[in-house]
């Protein structure tokens, strides 16, 4: 296979610097080129590094010959994120994946980026603590993933996204600047809060080596409701009904029709066929008062339109109900070879018209749209499937999205919640940010990386 064209100097510097870590091999390189998006191009080289002064001199190595850098983690993104699609050099921090301490007294576990989601959760669970993102690839997608992106997952409802579980960060500038961003303590009002402003940007302004991360203490005990609805508006006006009152759950995931059959057929559900929504709710908390919250959290969602409300008899039924809902984004590929999945997000008292919008939607391009997701916080997760062979259908498909996209804007909402932009919504942005607002990212982008080596042609526009 044909080795990498990148300059003779740069290729001898870094494979001085990182020795057989420094991949230039096609046949190396392609497991590289891709992620969930299905998108797919060929990075000239591959660098693994272990410490955070390989980062530094990697980066500042490639901004004197003006080469490309793409931060990676595993690759389970899907809007394309982590696709080298100016060539350049792929970053992977799958060898920077050291827990390198875990202090229970302070919260607080500092970890390299190269960590999986699952470990770190498995290593803190005899601490009695977790870290409250949890996406659906967090068996196996990094933290420096999950905070390059904002992850959230089910649980954000009440615990918040990546973003607000992270107390510092120390990161490579794209001018090859070690910064520290932030500070261990919950509290901190020291100049300007650049950890949030990583968290969420794509590796476009830095790389980031270490994070300090806020931990939670694992509840007690949790109880799930499963509320079936005679249709999706129904379960929609319960959503917001259920975030109006003083409880909040720690799960509120919402299914419409087209999903609730996935979650039976193909993920092995206990469903009744006839179900045209479901709300799953969880509360967690301690023996005391958790009955009392769950009362409150059935009450809210009792109203027109509820066909049954059930308490999960078991922890072993919770689980299997939360084990199919997980496994709904893979069912998808079940009903069409293709799909666009986008993870909308609005106000949560709009969540009623972002689903019959969707529905109008879904009749007015004679596509299937499935909806499930983060109903508490306001993000649906918005599955377009279609047969990419078919040039009419995938022509509707890309039209029938960007309809979506302007429909959630329309509502007050956003492209995303928490999957980020990447290529795929890149060019949605001016919809959802003013003028004035995109050119001081691109200043910030600018400030922190002056010749646009990180990450180039992703979440800005061009």
């Amino acid at each position: 296979m044909s080795a990498s064209p990148l300059p003779a100097a740069l290729d001898a510097e870094l494979h001085a610097l990182l020795g057989d870590a420094w991949l230039t091999d096609a046949s190396e390189r392609l497991a590289y080129a891709f992620d969930n998006s299905r998108r797919e191009a060929l990075p000239d080289a591959v660098a693994l590094p272990t410490t955070r002064e390989q980062v530094v001199a990697l980066v500042r190595a490639c901004r004197a010959h003006r080469v490309p850098l793409v931060a990676r983690g595993r690759g389970t993104n899907t809007t394309g994120a982590t696709v080298p699609i100016s060539g350049g050099v792929v970053v992977s921090f799958e060898r920077m994946n050291r827990i390198v301490d875990i202090r229970p007294g302070d919260r607080c576990a500092v970890v390299e980026p190269g960590v999986l989601n699952g470990d770190l959760q498995a290593a803190l669970q005899p601490h009695g603590l977790f870290w409250p993102p949890d996406p659906t690839s967090a068996v196996f997608s990094t933290v420096g993933g999950n905070l390059a992106c904002n992850a959230g997952g089910p649980r954000a409802v009440k615990y918040g996204a990546s973003r607000d579980n992270v107390l510092a960060l120390t990161a490579v500038t794209g001018a090859g600047e070690l910064i520290e961003c932030g500070t261990a303590t919950t509290k901190g009002a020291t100049g300007y809060d650049l950890h949030r402003l990583l968290v969420g940007s794509e590796g476009t302004l830095a790389l980031i080596v270490e994070a300090s991360l806020r931990l939670t203490p694992a509840p007690a005990t949790r109880r799930a409701l499963r509320a079936i609805y005679r249709d999706v508006s129904s379960a929609a006006l319960a959503v917001a009904r259920l975030m109006a009152q003083p409880v909040t759950p720690s799960m509120l995931e919402f299914m419409d029709a087209h999903a609730v059959r996935l979650a039976r057929d193909v993920g092995g559900a206990d469903l009744p066929a006839d179900a045209g929504a479901l709300l799953m709710i969880e509360a967690d908390g301690d023996a005391d008062t958790l009955p009392h919250d769950i009362e409150a959290l059935a009450r809210a969602a009792e109203g027109d339109g509820l066909v049954s409300l059930d308490d999960a008899a078991d922890e072993a039924a919770r689980a299997k109900l939360w084990t199919a809902r997980k496994a709904l984004s893979p069912a998808l590929r079940t009903l069409a070879p293709g799909k666009i999945n986008e993870d909308v997000v609005v106000p949560v008292s709009r969540i009623p018209a972002l689903v019959d919008g969707v529905q109008a939607l879904a009749r007015e391009f004679n596509l299937p749209i499935v909806c499930f997701g983060h109903a508490g916080n306001g993000n649906l997760h918005v599955n377009l499937v279609y047969d990419p062979a078919d040039g009419a259908q995938a022509q509707r498909a890309r039209g029938a999205m960007a309809r979506v996209f302007t429909l959630a804007v329309s509502l007050g909402g956003t492209l995303s919640g928490e999957h980020g932009i990447g290529l795929a919504k890149r060019d949605f942005m001016p919809q959802a940010v003013t003028p004035a607002t995109l050119a001081v990212m691109r200043q910030l982008k600018a400030v922190f990386d002056p010749d646009g080596i990180l990450n180039p042609g992703k979440l800005l526009p061009p």
